[in-house]
Formats: C-alpha cells, sequence, structure tokens
C-alpha cells in the first residue's frame, strides 16, 4: 500500500532531507509545508494519508495544527523534544504518535500506522 505524506515543518532543510529520505523509501511525499496556513491549505489540496507535523512550527505549536487537521492521520515529531515529553500531551491530541526526527523512516511511519490499525 502506497502511503501518501505532507510534511510540515518551519525548515526548509528539513523539508527537503525528509522528502528525499522518504521518497527514497517508497512514501509519496505530495506536498511540504512551512506553517499552518499553508498545510491546512496542501492538506484540503491533496488529501494525504498521513501529515508529518513538527511540535514547533516557529511560533506556532504543531498540536495546534493537529488539532485542526480532520481529514488525514497526524504524526508529530520533533528534534528537540523527546517522546517522555510529548507523552502526556499526546493523549489530548489527535496525533496518533511521536518520531523523533533522527528516527523519521518509512518503516517507522509504517509501524505508528500499524500500532493503531491493531489499537
Amino acid at each position: 500500500m502506497e502511503i501518501r505524506c505532507v510534511i510540515v515543518d518551519d525548515s526548509e532543510q528539513f523539508r527537503f532531507s525528509a522528502r528525499r529520505l522518504l521518497s527514497a523509501q517508497g512514501i509519496s511525499v505530495l506536498a511540504d509545508a512551512a506553517d499552518s496556513r499553508q498545510a491546512l491549505r496542501v492538506v484540503d489540496e491533496r488529501h494525504p494519508d498521513v501529515v508529518l507535523v513538527d511540535v514547533h512550527l516557529g511560533v506556532e505549536n504543531g498540536f495546534d495544527l493537529a488539532e485542526r487537521v480532520r481529514s488525514s492521520i497526524v504524526i508529530m515529531m520533533s528534534a528537540s523534544v523527546t517522546p517522555d515529553e510529548v507523552e502526556h500531551l499526546m493523549p489530548h491530541s489527535p496525533a496518533i504518535g511521536f518520531l523523533p526526527k533522527n528516527e523519521l523512516s518509512a518503516d517507522a511511519i509504517k509501524r505508528i500506522l500499524s500500532q493503531r490499525d491493531r489499537g
């Protein structure tokens, strides 16, 4: 099954690297966005399966964006926040999982999706 995603991160360099990595691993990266406004427009236009959202979107909060994404699955990610630091936020968020950016991969995304399907 092909997974179609959108990457939301305020770092252009990270978006480029993540797009390249995930595309090479068989994930179809439909688009990327630097902020909530762009992300919501792209999600509405492209209808991805998964939206990868940075916890810290510059001055914005990625969890706030996750609340506004209704049509796609959201996975939170961060380079500066650990899973332990977001553990208390996840039950109150529509996001189905969290990935440290250094663990981002097609396999990690598939693992989170399969845990959701089993849960």
